[in-house]
């Protein structure tokens, strides 16, 4: 599927991307699973599986604060205070500090979690609510739909992509 550009297909295959990942995390090998890689078989990050899906499930909850904020009136610090575009590796890194050593069971359930909350977001709004570009002010020239998007079936995307190399070291 395309980029979504309605509410019916960014629910759809944010959906379609969460089953897949979970179910491809699922049906590989607990030794692979539950590994602890050292030489950038994932990125040169995140060193477990649980790492990319703490960093799915933080990107959720940084998403959901960002909304809360700007639906106030206010403008959020996207990405982060002291973080630009430019530097999101240093987010991407506190973010890998912050969850390191967490087990994947707990990191899927929180990961559960926060994409339940933010699908709650999503169906809270119309097609114009989400896609129409500078609807809110604290979204700039984008649109809402696009953050909503990068949070969840495009991030999804990318954690099935970092994790399916993995795939050939089980056989």
């Amino acid at each position: 599927m395309s980029r979504p550009t309605n509410k019916k297909e960014l629910l759809e295959l944010a959906e379609i991307n969460f089953n897949k990942l979970l179910d491809f995390i699922d049906a590989l090998p607990g030794e692979i699973k539950n590994a602890v890689y050292k030489n950038d078989e994932l990125n040169d990050r995140d060193k477990t599986i649980s790492d990319v899906i703490c960093h799915l499930h933080e990107w959720h909850l940084m998403m959901e604060n960002w909304y809360k904020i700007g639906m106030s009136g206010k403008n959020p610090a996207i990405p982060a205070e002291d973080v630009t575009w430019q530097t999101l590796p240093i987010l991407n890194h506190r973010i890998y500090d912050k969850y390191e050593g967490t087990e994947l069971r707990k990191a899927i359930a929180m990961f559960k979690k926060s994409h339940k909350d933010v699908m709650a977001l999503i169906e809270k709004h119309s097609d114009d609510e989400l896609f129409a570009k500078k609807k809110y002010q604290w979204t700039g020239t984008t649109s809402l739909g696009a953050y909503l998007i990068s949070a969840t079936s495009s991030h999804y995307d990318w954690g099935i992509k970092t994790i399916k190399p993995l795939k050939k070291m089980a056989k």
